[in-house]
Formats: C-alpha cells, sequence, structure tokens
C-alpha cells in the first residue's frame, strides 16, 4: 500500500517510464496533476495507452484543498499520483509528499526527464545553473518582483537563471463571481515574449542592472522535450519579438558562458545580434552589478 508519485517526463504519453507503467497499470487509484504543468496530449490518450479509463484528473482546487482524497486511499492499496515532468521539480507535490507522509502513508517517487534538465539541450551547462524562479503574470495592480533578487544573485556568482514560467488553469473569473456565477477563465501560458517583456519591466522598477535587456545573452525555449521543440538566443529586447509557438516555455538568462557553452548555443543564436559575448565569455559588468547590489 504505496503512494506512488510518477513523473511522465515532456512529451506525451510514450514518456513514461516502464516501471512507472507497471505501477499505473496495478494501482487501484489513479490522479492526473493538472495545474502545475500539461502534456501535449490529453487524459484519453494516456488512458489508452496505460489500459486503464478511470484516471482522475486533479485541477487546481483538488490538489490545494482536497489532497486527502489523494493519498488516504493509499492506506487501502496502491495508488498513483502522475505528474508532467519530475515528481521532485514543484512544490505542490512535495507537500503532497510530507502530508502523506505524517498521515502514516508510504511514499515512492518514480522520476523523469523534467525542464530543469532538459533545459540543457540549449548546449549551457546545468552544472552552471543558480535557483530557478518562477515568473507570474503581471496586471495592472499586481507586478511582483520577488525574483528579481535571485536573478542577481546568480548573476553576480556567473550562474545561469532557469525562468519558468506562469500558467493559468482553472482560473475563477471573479467578475463573473460577483455576479453569483462559477465561471473559470480559458487557460494561459505565458510564452517568452510575454516573461521578456515583464523582465525588461522588472529591470525597470529595480534598476539594480542585474541584466540589460539590449545586451545580457538569453535563451527563450519552447515545448522541450517534443519533435518540435524550439530554441532561441538573443537579447531579452530580441526574443520579445520572436515566434515561439505553443506552450510550453521558459527562459533561460545567461551568466558567463563558457567557450564550450558558446559554440553549442551559437546555432540558435538570432542572426545579427546585439548581445555581448567577450572573450572571457562575461556577459556583463561585474563592477556595476556590485556597486548596484541590492542591500
Amino acid at each position: 500500500m504505496v503512494l506512488y508519485i510518477i513523473g511522465l517526463g515532456l512529451h506525451d504519453e510514450k514518456d513514461v517510464t516502464v516501471r512507472g507503467l507497471e505501477l499505473i497499470k496495478s494501482s487501484s487509484n489513479v490522479f492526473l496533476e493538472a495545474y502545475t504543468s500539461i502534456l501535449s496530449v490529453g487524459k484519453e490518450r494516456l488512458e489508452s495507452f496505460y489500459g486503464r479509463n478511470d484516471i482522475v484528473i486533479a485541477d487546481r482546487d483538488f490538489v490545494e484543498c482536497h489532497a486527502e482524497e489523494i493519498y488516504v486511499p493509499a492506506k487501502d492499496g496502491d495508488v498513483s499520483f502522475l505528474v508532467v515532468g519530475d515528481p521532485v521539480c514543484a512544490t505542490t507535490h512535495s507537500d503532497i509528499m510530507i502530508r502523506a507522509r505524517e498521515a502514516g502513508v508510504k511514499v515512492e517517487l518514480v522520476h523523469n526527464a523534467s525542464a530543469m534538465g532538459a533545459a540543457g539541450c540549449c548546449g549551457l551547462q546545468l552544472y552552471n545553473f543558480g535557483q530557478t524562479i518562477s515568473i507570474p503574470y503581471f496586471d495592472d495592480n499586481w507586478k511582483p518582483t520577488s525574483f528579481y533578487p535571485k536573478i542577481k544573485y546568480n548573476r553576480l556568482g556567473g550562474m545561469h537563471t532557469l525562468c519558468l514560467l506562469d500558467i493559468k488553469v482553472k482560473e475563477p473569473d471573479f467578475e463573473a463571481m460577483k455576479r453569483g456565477k462559477i465561471v473559470y477563465l480559458p487557460p494561459r501560458f505565458m510564452s517568452v515574449n510575454v516573461a521578456a517583456e515583464q523582465l525588461i519591466e522588472s529591470e525597470e522598477i529595480r534598476k539594480g542592472k542585474a541584466y540589460n535587456p539590449q545586451s545580457t545573452l538569453c535563451v527563450g525555449l519552447a515545448r522541450l522535450g517534443q519533435p518540435d521543440q524550439c530554441i532561441i538566443a538573443g537579447t531579452l529586447e530580441e526574443l520579445k519579438e520572436q515566434d515561439f509557438g505553443a506552450p510550453l516555455h521558459c527562459v533561460i538568462i545567461c551568466g558567463e558562458v563558457h567557450d564550450m557553452e558558446l559554440e553549442a548555443l551559437r546555432p540558435y543564436l538570432i542572426e545579427g545580434s546585439k548581445c555581448v559575448v567577450d572573450a572571457e565569455g562575461s556577459l556583463f559588468d561585474r563592477e556595476a552589478l556590485e556597486q548596484n547590489d541590492d542591500k
């Protein structure tokens, strides 16, 4: 009697591991988390491939408010909780794991590919990445830039920053709720273009010179692990004008770039890009960064 938290990888129903597939087939209950990320296929394709017709969708409300319905059944039988990517790449999954263990439920993880590893496909070495950040959608009244100091910290250390972009799935329509109706807004997935615009705006707000929108090398990535994945490198000003296609997207803000990294990244660089890469691979004015470091 175990709660198996199973990573599904990045693309479709066939990315599941053999061990994960065997556990899904033998579990009494199967839940699919549809909150923190998505695959390129729907539940029906998964059910057909897994040989089941009873997968329960665990949306945001289910995961945040009724998580016990996922792990409590594991006291009486095996339960598979399916997540896109890898089980340990989202705090949501860690929270369920902790709560399940506190309830006396045995938990096992089945790992898989995630964006945090697949981002290295652009040529940047994973060893050289610092803290990963999340960029939320801005609106007219709320423009959170709490991620900004982490980018600056990474850049001061010469490290790259992987930026995961906001996903809005089953978000309530508050205007409709005021009229007594429960209505959900259409899903939204932040694009590289929007992220670039918000990063530019964040620099204008913070004025800490953590990066230069006109010269700092950045990488936009879309649909990692899928046959039509897209990788484009350039400055933020350049990336905001590119077409990255369908979701999911993420962005990398580069730190110091090694010669080998640069050669691997070069095929993705926008022709005529204005990004600055000097002989030492430095992509920023370290002295200016240190002088403007946030206290």
